[in-house]
């Protein structure tokens, strides 16, 4: 009988795929050791297939087998032979590059195939093969070519997914947009046990205590993130695009910093940990999400750390400085269970850090030498200073942003503005809600200049709480003034369409979670024209 070969559809482009097998003769990527695939009776790509960290000339590639999405050791101990393609065209007529990689067992069976020998700026397509079993299709596209005087960039920002919390509509909604590439923020998994009357429930932990609610085995941390690999819309906008990955907290575990835990899990006496014990959930954790993630990283298996910051450069018309500011950081300052508390504990942390030394190094380095039009800062935490007053003259603030660590953000907005970096953009995440702010040298000071203009992005599903909506708009009226616009009442994205003539920025609001058919719509647009600091509405 002939060799049979599952085909899907490719999914945005609505385009077929041939009938052939996986063909091509191509360098291959990565060392191929006695492995087996074509016994396997099973589709292994029920995760889907992404790409990521896209440069000129290559993008990451990425897979995991699995058996059970579920069940991480459901794949057996077996390595498997994964060969992949990539085409100029969707129908694999052109076939540009291929090879073959081998999906080990202590990996979890994950792929990452960094392809190179790329054209600049081109879409292509890619799919992989194990056994007689052919993965999806999917899309990405490479970054202009360096030094390249390019015209324009389209891209999403996401962040914050809670599986409980609700479907994945804002990214069906993304997934049918003519987008270059999404960055995606962090918050990508929960960490939480099963929620009752949640909206749909996360799968409960094999070899975390019960009631923890958090994760520790790196077995629990590959199942949740399989959980969320699950989502078809999820997958869908992974096929769609190259994603720009970095992590918060959720990841590992709620407002950890450095090698701290989470301050107000005290009630559980199993889960507030020793630095040396949290450093091998972090671990686990870390291991967990670079096997699910297209990221071009070097990663020592059962280590605490992995550097995921880097930077990108589209033409000369935009450098992206993705960072971590969860790995390197201090202590939230104070020690309070919930990190809301006095702004003046954030005002004298004069030794806390959210970046560390090198990596506030790195970057103004990279600011200094930028040659682009548009410089932007992909991290995790609002910068903007948010004042909520309860009741004056104290002031209370998120001590887990940036308002936590004032002097760190008026030493780095120096530095911005002294580098000569043009037209300074920083984007984050978190706190499940939209925020457009312009960035002061001293926001005490009404004639200080706008060094950079910040936009943060809502999430995906996980909720902001309703309870705190006025309190935060009129805490804003009365004393952020800088803050131009804030929404905490939608779930949703950002959408981002960047020239040489300004940056214009568009929410994406969905009308709810608890359903994945849920519509999406463009509810606020503002922009930033090149040369002149400051949000304005488009």
């Amino acid at each position: 009988m002939g060799e049979q070969i599952e085909q899907r559809g490719i999914g945005r482009r609505n385009l077929l795929v041939g009938a052939a097998a996986l063909t091509g003769t191509a360098a291959v990527t990565g060392s191929v050791t006695p492995a087996y695939a074509q016994g396997l009776s099973w589709n292994p790509f029920r995760l889907g297939v992404a790409s990521g960290d896209p440069l000129p000339d290559g993008v990451v590639l990425w897979t995991r087998l699995v058996r059970d999405p579920l069940d991480a050791a459901s794949m057996g101990s077996r390595p498997v032979q994964v060969t992949w393609q990539i085409a100029a065209d969707p129908s694999f007529r052109r076939v540009v590059r291929a090879g073959a990689v081998t999906a080990r067992p202590g990996w979890a069976h994950s792929v990452h195939v960094d392809v190179r020998g790329l054209q600049p700026g081109r879409d292509y397509w890619y799919r992989f093969r194990a056994g007689r079993h052919l993965s999806e299709i999917g899309r990405t596209r490479t970054a202009p070519e360096r030094g390249a005087v390019a015209s324009r960039l389209r891209f999403g920002i996401a962040n914050c997914q809670d599986w409980q919390n609700g479907y994945y509509p804002a990214y069906r909604d993304m997934a049918e947009c003519d987008l270059d590439l999404v960055l995606h923020l962090g918050d990508y998994i929960y960490e939480y046990d099963p929620k009752p009357g949640a909206v749909r429930q996360h799968n409960p932990s094999s070899g975390t205590p019960l009631d923890a609610d958090q994760l520790s085995t790196l077995a629990d941390f590959r199942n949740r993130h399989a959980l969320y690999r699950t989502d078809p819309q999820l997958q869908a906008a992974h096929r769609a695009f190259p994603f720009v990955a970095v992590w918060d907290d959720h990841e590992t575990e709620n407002n950890y910093a450095g090698l701290d835990d989470e301050q107000d899990d005290l009630p559980y006496p199993q889960r507030h940990q020793a630095r040396q014990e949290f450093a091998v959930q972090r671990a686990h954790a870390y291991q967990a999400w670079y096997e699910h993630t297209p990221v071009r990283a070097a990663y020592l298996p059962g280590s605490p750390d992995l550097r995921i910051y880097r930077r990108f450069d589209f033409g000369t018309l935009l450098r992206l400085n993705m960072l971590d500011t969860r790995q390197y950081r201090t202590d939230q300052p104070g020690g309070i269970p919930t990190d809301f508390g006095p702004q003046a504990l954030g005002s004298t942390n004069t030794n806390g850090t959210l970046t560390g030394p090198a990596q506030e190094a790195w970057l103004v380095d990279g600011l200094r030498s930028s040659p682009a039009l548009w410089n932007v800062l992909g991290q995790q935490v609002m910068m903007a200073a948010t004042r909520f007053v309860t009741p004056p003259p104290a002031s209370t603030v998120n001590l887990d942003q940036w308002d936590g660590y004032s002097p760190q953000r008026a030493r780095l907005l120096a530095a911005v503005r002294a580098s000569g970096a043009a037209n300074p953009i920083v984007l984050a995440g978190d706190i499940h809600s939209t925020w457009v702010s312009d960035l002061k040298l001293d926001f005490d000071d009404a004639a200080s200049p706008v060094v950079a203009s910040e936009f943060v992005a809502t999430s995906i599903t996980s909720d902001f709480p309703a309870e705190l909506v006025p309190v935060v708009e009129a805490s804003n009226r009365a004393f952020n003034p800088w803050v131009r616009y804030f929404n905490g009442r939608t779930h949703g994205w950002l959408r981002m369409d960047v020239d040489r003539s300004r940056w214009l920025t568009e929410e994406r609001s969905v009308a709810a979670v608890d359903s994945p058919d849920a519509p999406a719509s463009t509810t606020g647009r503002w922009i930033v024209e090149a040369g002149s600091p400051g949000v304005q509405p488009a």
